[in-house]
This record gives C-alpha cells, structure tokens and sequence, in this order.
C-alpha cells in the first residue's frame, strides 16, 4: 500500500479554501444596528428565494397573482371615509341584532332597510339595477363529508363604485369592515377557490 506524503494535502487543501471563499463572494452583511426596520418576507424555517413574493403568506410564487380575485379593490380617501360613516351606522343595528341572537338573514335585512337603504337588484346579466344592501346567508363550507351552511347572516352595502362596509353575524360574534369591491364578487369576500 502506498501512502501520500503531507505534501501532497497542500494543492487539494489550498484548492478547498479557495473555493470556501468565493462561496461568500456577493454576501452582504449587516449589523444588527444597520438592519432595516422592515419584517423579513420570509420565516426563517422557509427561506426566501428568487421566487418569493413580498406579502405571500407561505412564500409561495405568484401569490398575488394566483389570488388576485381574493384581493379587494382600492378606495379613494374620500369613499373610505363614507364607508367609515356607514360601517359607524350599521355596527349598532348588528350588535343589537347579536345581542338579541337574531341572526338570520331576513331578520338583519328589515332591520337594515329601516335605516333607509335599499336592496340591491341585480340583472340577468350581473349587472347592478340599483339599491345598495345585499344580505344572504353565511356562505357553505365544507365539514366532515358534506356542506353545510352556517347559521347567521353576511352584509355588503356598496358606498361607492369603489367602496363597501362588509359585516356579518352568526352565533359566536358579529363583525362590520370596510373594503373595497372585490374583482369578481363585487363588495362580498369571494370563496377560498373558483
């Protein structure tokens, strides 16, 4: 058996270093003090990659591309300020409606209207025909091995083309938003999937 002189380590043991080294070429370090103030785009169990979204949820690519149905729609200053006002008119109607466990959907649409809304009337071709308040029961969801459908109410009241007061009420608790239209849904929440 033949063995290597020490000598002979030092071309391969240079040769590693060398490439140790350039691995680091292009890092940036930065102090903690310098550290922008901003949160990571990532978790540090998930790194980031070249293909990370900044505001994704779990990192994944194109997120707001793959979700933008479920992206509500901007709002002027000013039609968020009106949809403020409206959501500070409504939220008392509900949380008496809660707090009376009155819930279901015709029970919140009356009780809207006194307010001096108007229902909303849609055409056979989804367009609007005029009024403003849509109220439905909560949207199905899938439990177990069947669909159910929640027991409660969802509101949209459309302010502006470009701004909605969103609420809901149901057993547990009550909720009143504001929001901009969503692309394919108009002013309520689309569903997790088409």
């Amino acid at each position: 058996m033949k063995t290597l002189s020490p000598g002979r380590y030092r071309p391969v043991t240079a040769l590693l270093l060398v490439a140790f080294s350039l691995t680091a070429c292009g890092e940036q370090r930065v102090a903690a003090s310098d550290a922008p103030s901003a949160p990571p785009t990532s978790s540090p169990s998930t790194p980031g990659t070249p293909y990370t979204e900044p505001g994704s949820h779990d990192g994944a690519p194109h997120y707001r591309e793959n979700n933008a149905f479920r992206q509500p729609g901007e709002m002027s200053p000013a039609s968020a300020r009106d949809a403020r006002k409206e959501a500070d008119r409504i939220e008392p109607v509900l949380k008496r409606l809660w707090g009376q466990k009155k819930w279901d959907p015709k029970t919140v649409r009356t009780a809207l209207l006194k307010l001096g809304y108007e229902e909303e009337r849609i055409g056979p071709k989804g367009e609007r025909l005029g009024g403003t308040l849509s109220v439905e029961g909560m949207s199905r969801r899938y439990e177990r091995d069947h669909y159910i459908r929640p027991e409660g109410a969802r509101v949209a009241l459309r302010v502006h083309d470009d701004a909605c007061v969103t609420a809901f009420l149901q057993p547990t608790n009550f909720q009143v938003s504001t929001n901009g239209p969503y692309m394919e849904t108009g002013c309520f929440e689309p569903p997790s999937g088409h």
